[in-house]
């Protein structure tokens, strides 16, 4: 089963890309907040403000325990994300820079404007481009990590993907917990902060990484444009394609064709391979990710990604395989 999801994670893998916010007076209990204001006010006070998270993170694989730093320096974005239990692992960004440190590897940086994985990707979305698929709901308001919070649900319209529940401090409109809901409303994944503050003294803890000898930027090649034959006939409300190429996997001994598609919100990849005696038909999934593999026409295709069973089957049925079948 490990092997299964390496080999998952280098197709889906190969492809991914990676003013200070205003305090706001709270809204009388009576007034109905705009989410949509709400969610955009959460998402410049993420990068904008000088602050420090302690949090968990907790997903059917266990809970992990993380610090999050963020500061603005000289108009750049600082960001420290620790590990707090077990061996130190540690990500650092200075501006599109972000280096990794692990150990048993070499550190190395990548470029990026965020660290993926740290906080939701809920936190860095656009929402004016959600708007047109996603319905923002105000659910009321709650209280996390002794502070009153506006709760605010995101849904797709068409019902095909997750949805996440955020509660979005009513003060700093930072998320202080994030939930992702499958479609009986149970909890796959939850980010919830424990404590936090907001000051400058977070932005003075942070200046030291302006000197910081960090790794050299790995360059990453750029794939060559490809033309493929197959296709989906079906994609959720949407979804745009990304970014496709062709390439050669050693492990596998084959060759993959790969599209990648993103709504700014939730994203998957679809790979084809030809099909070989271990090819078989089969559904996993772990927490939000979802692997659907059909084999047909004597091609294996596989949906990789953040998507309901029932989506990632959609759409692999829908393959057209063109001049490949």
């Amino acid at each position: 089963m490990k092997q299964l999801w390496c080999a998952v994670s280098l197709l889906a893998g190969s492809l991914l890309w990676s003013t200070t916010a205003l305090a706001q007076t709270p809204p009388p209990v009576s007034a109905a907040p705009d989410t949509s204001v709400l969610l955009q006010q959460m998402e410049q006070a993420s990068l904008n403000l000088n602050y420090e998270f302690a949090y968990i993170n907790v997903s059917r694989v266990g809970i992990e325990s993380l610090r999050y730093r963020h500061a603005v320096i000289n108009h750049q974005s600082y960001v420290q994300l620790l590990q707090m239990d077990g061996p130190r692992r540690e990500v650092i960004q200075r501006g599109n820079e972000i280096s990794y440190f692990e150990p048993g590897l070499d550190p190395f940086s990548l470029p990026g404007d965020h660290i993926i994985d740290a906080l939701p990707s809920l936190v860095f979305a656009d929402f004016k481009q959600l708007s047109a698929n996603y319905d923002f709901i105000a659910v009321g308001r709650a209280r996390v990590a002794d502070q009153m919070c506006e709760v605010v649900r995101v849904v797709s319209r068409d019902g095909t993907r997750y949805s996440y529940v955020a509660w979005l401090d009513m003060d700093t409109k930072l998320p202080l917990r994030i939930d992702l809901l499958d479609h009986d409303g149970e909890t796959l994944e939850q980010f919830r902060v424990t404590s936090f503050a907001v000051d400058e003294g977070v932005r003075t803890v942070m200046q030291g990484l302006q000197k910081a000898n960090l790794p050299p930027v790995l360059s990453v090649p750029q794939g060559d444009k490809v033309s493929l034959a197959w296709q989906p006939e079906w994609l959720p409300a949407g979804m745009k394609l990304v970014a496709q190429n062709r390439r050669e996997i050693p492990a596998l001994s084959k060759t993959v064709e790969s599209r990648l598609y993103s709504d700014g919100l939730f994203s998957f990849t679809i790979n084809v391979t030809p099909a070989d005696k271990n090819s078989v038909t089969q559904i996993l999934r772990t927490g939000r990710r979802t692997v659907q593999t059909e084999v047909r026409d004597n091609s294996e295709i596989t949906v990789v990604g953040e998507l309901p069973p029932a989506t990632a089957k959609h759409i692999a049925d829908s393959v057209n395989l063109g001049s490949q079948q």
